[in-house]
């Protein structure tokens, strides 16, 4: 049922039905020129089902309190939150904000989103088939190799999602989910070879195909009400492009990952995409979006395929040319060294901390808007280890999260 796969939760009201809004906006944020949009891959991931709600239903959890104080001093107003475990009653997210964000962290202020938004993930679902091809069809969550056959990576349903903090209304009538849509109704779709036969694409079966989704996580459109504008937030978290083999399968699903917001928002090219409701196409022209997510691809390094971000970053209806930047993600590539060294993008572009010997720091994160948008500046949270703040980010293992907080000011 629609009721049990999206719920839009306001923070000083009980769960509101599906698809209907009842808190109110920040009033003081009405009139406000500038609004800053961000993402943030913060590793709220956990190895059970439940766990997160667990460690949030009391303040003292060590690893929530520091990403609260990130998110406190960088103060985004909309916020997407990647690998942030799904719960059908939108708990963890209404426990995050009561016991963490509304509580000021290492001198911090507190911050507060009257509007959340959560809706399942296709991380740990059971295909019922052998989707790595092993020899094995694992179906039992949390079994060795489960999260290989899964829709998308991950020991039980929901693990690795997301959520949507707001301090504008969001729109929930209007919001879009697309976590059904299936990879082979893309046209051209970079579907996967067996390199062990002679047949083309054959990776998967043609029944595999009938029931394996796009969206490793899966792609939500929020329309979010700032004044007299609505602006769609398009998130989603693509799959990383690595622990495949020859066939490249998640490299070539990341792409195509990537490459629906960049149909989407293309007149005229997003006839074929569907949502979860059955309605069809994309934006219509001239709609504000800004696009956000932990997109597992850099625009210069790495293992993507096809250089894939550049469909968005080089496209005619994005601003891809403004990077946020930190000093603390040059320092960092700097005193590191390892796989750094031979990157040719500009380290300071960086926003996740992955290991030296492969495939070093990258740019992975983004927020891009739409290009007829006025950027007022961004940034990426990476203090340099000189700032008393770099305790928030620190090095492996991280008391945070191996991403950086994005933000990106946007005047409307």
């Amino acid at each position: 049922m629609i009721l049990r796969r999206v719920l839009a939760v306001a923070a000083a009201a009980a769960l509101v039905p599906v698809w209907a809004g009842t808190a109110t906006a920040d009033d003081g944020h009405r009139g406000k020129a500038k609004v800053r949009f961000a993402t943030f891959n913060a590793s709220l991931n956990r190895n059970a089902e439940g766990d997160l709600v667990r460690d949030l239903s009391t303040p003292g959890n060590t690893q929530a309190k520091v990403i609260a104080e990130i998110i406190q001093r960088a103060r985004p107003d909309v916020l997407v939150i990647n690998e942030f475990d799904y719960d059908e009653n939108g708990t963890a997210a209404r426990l995050f904000q009561q016991n963490y964000l509304s509580v000021g962290q290492g001198g911090a202020e507190p911050i507060s989103y009257r509007y959340r938004f959560t809706a399942p993930s296709n991380t740990g679902i059971a295909s019922g088939f052998d989707l790595n091809n092993n020899g094995a069809t694992v179906t039992e969550p949390g079994a060795a190799g489960y999260g290989d056959d899964a829709l998308g990576f991950g020991n039980f349903p929901g693990q690795y999602g997301m959520v949507v903090y707001s301090k504008y209304p969001i729109d929930v009538r209007d919001v879009r989910t697309f976590q059904k849509f299936l990879w082979k109704d893309m046209p051209g779709a970079l579907l996967p070879d067996d390199p062990a036969t002679a047949a083309p694409a054959d990776w998967y079966s043609p029944e595999e195909l009938a029931v394996f989704r796009l969206s490793s996580k899966s792609h939500w459109d929020v329309p979010v009400r700032i004044g007299k504008e609505k602006v769609h937030f398009l998130v989603s978290h693509p799959t990383p492009p690595t622990f495949d083999g020859a066939e490249d399968r998640n490299g070539r699903r990341n792409h195509d990952e990537i490459r629906f917001w960049a149909d989407y928002v293309r007149p005229g090219h997003g006839r074929y995409i569907y949502d979860d409701r059955g309605r069809r196409g994309g934006l219509k022209p001239g709609e504000p979006f800004v696009i956000a997510g932990d997109e597992n691809a850099d625009p210069n390094d790495g293992d993507s395929y096809d250089k894939a971000i550049h469909q968005l970053l080089d496209h005619p209806m994005i601003n891809g040319r403004f990077a946020p930047s930190s000093e603390g993600a040059a320092e960092a590539s700097s005193l590191q060294g390892g796989a750094n060294t031979a990157h040719t993008g500009d380290p300071k572009y960086d926003t996740a901390d992955f290991a030296d010997t492969a495939p070093g720091n990258l740019r992975a994160d983004y927020v891009l808007p739409a290009k007829w948008l006025k950027t007022a500046g961004g940034g990426v949270f990476w203090p340099v280890s000189s700032d008393p703040l770099s305790r928030l980010t620190g090095v492996f293992p991280f008391p945070s999260s191996d991403h950086r907080l994005v933000w990106l000011d946007l005047k409307l």
